[in-house]
């Protein structure tokens, strides 16, 4: 119709779906994460299992996913956990003790996961109708970036419960506007997905990539912010530093469209991963603001494009009716490295080294899924 919007422009609405999910709801974390420490006396084992916490939740929802989105339409799945996140998030405030944190991390986690899986499958849809399709999933992932300029801009003002509020009601917003943004996509369940056969041991390289991201990337986004801080960096350049990640994330929609529209194996997923690496190894190699401001910069601008990666890669390797299980199976091993991650750098941040030889640990897991990511070949043709 002439006056129905451009997929440009609903993807860019779409992408406030992200922003809720991965912005609002797990990166803010790390800006909220050195105050609630110092009132709450955490070591960093105890703050990494919060966000483990979350990643778990973020697991059991993407298991959930293909259920929902099998019942009910996607729009209606994103709406919904979008909705049950901002009430969880808001309710941060209240909690008085570790035990209602982790819960409150849990389901924050499965809401997001409804949230990223179904706005996922919304904008692969959406992809099908646009001139640019790497563009379409750019933008929808590169709302992430939103978010984390958002938090970046809002939290470090305020005291962390009334952080979380405003958080809650940031996220309700969101959510309504992507309610309207969908009105007329194609969000009908997906239920005919169960008919399709995944040769998954033919996607093995990826995924296993894949989780080895979710395991590296998560140990940077929630330490980084205290490292900086541990390191004398002035509140203002730590939180201009966040900034330009988050800045990053939304340029990402452009820098690697083409590069992700031309990719059918892993070679994508293997360039991004080792410039994550790089990125997450340079402010320990070096506390020169150049170099940790390329470090945020470079890590923002490569981050949701390696999940923007793998959703082109289903839709490259698998029919559209199996879109929804090869993006809930994505998603899966993804929350799988984050369940670990978090506590694992943690654990061995609190021994010798300190948050630096954490780190370098996560630069390690990022630079093994190059590896494994560099073997992933095209499916010779769409699993039946």
């Amino acid at each position: 119709m002439k006056d129905e919007p451009a997929p440009i422009a609903v993807a860019m609405a779409l992408a406030l779906a992200a922003t809720v999910a991965l912005g609002l709801a797990r990166f803010s974390y790390a800006l909220l994460l050195p105050p609630m420490r110092a009132e709450l006396g955490w070591n960093y084992f105890v703050a990494g299992a919060m966000n483990t916490a979350n990643a778990a939740g973020y697991f059991v929802g993407a298991l959930l996913a293909p259920r929902w989105l099998a019942r009910l339409d996607a729009r209606r799945v994103v709406v919904l956990s979008g909705l049950g996140t901002a009430v969880v998030l808001a309710a941060h405030a209240i909690a008085f003790n570790d035990a209602s944190l982790y819960a409150l991390r849990l389901l924050a986690g499965i809401g997001s996961a409804g949230m990223f899986v179904g706005g996922g499958l919304l904008a692969a849809r959406l992809a099908q109708k646009a001139q640019r399709p790497g563009l379409v999933l750019g933008l929808f992932y590169g709302g992430t970036g939103v978010g984390i300029v958002a938090s970046a801009l809002v939290v470090p003002p305020l005291d962390w419960r009334s952080a979380w509020i405003v958080l809650g009601v940031g996220a309700a917003l969101c959510t309504a506007t992507v309610a309207r943004a969908a009105r007329g996509l194609d969000s009908k369940p997906a239920a005919q997905a169960a008919a399709i056969r995944i040769h998954w041991i033919s996607l093995a390289p990826a995924m296993i990539a894949y989780l080895l991201f979710g395991l590296g990337y998560i140990g940077y986004m929630t330490f980084i912010v205290t490292l900086l801080r541990e390191q004398g960096v002035a509140p203002a350049l730590v939180i201009a530093f966040y900034i330009l990640l988050g800045l990053g994330v939304i340029a990402s929609s452009w820098l690697w469209a083409g590069t992700i529209d031309r990719a059918r194996g892993g070679e994508a997923l293997a360039l991004l991963n080792g410039l994550l690496a790089l990125a997450t190894a340079l402010p320990v190699l070096s506390k020169h603001p150049i170099a940790i401001t390329v470090s945020g910069v470079l890590f923002g601008c490569v981050l949701l494009s390696v999940v923007a990666s793998t959703t082109a890669f289903v839709r490259h390797n698998l029919p559209p009716a199996a879109w929804a299980a090869g993006i809930s199976a994505f998603t899966i091993v993804f929350a799988a490295g984050q369940i670990v991650g978090p506590s694992l750098i943690g654990w061995i941040s609190d021994g010798p080294g300190g948050l630096p030889r954490g780190l370098l640990w996560s630069a390690a897991f990022l630079a093994g899924a190059v590896l494994l990511a560099l073997s992933q070949r095209p499916l010779s043709r769409p699993s039946t």
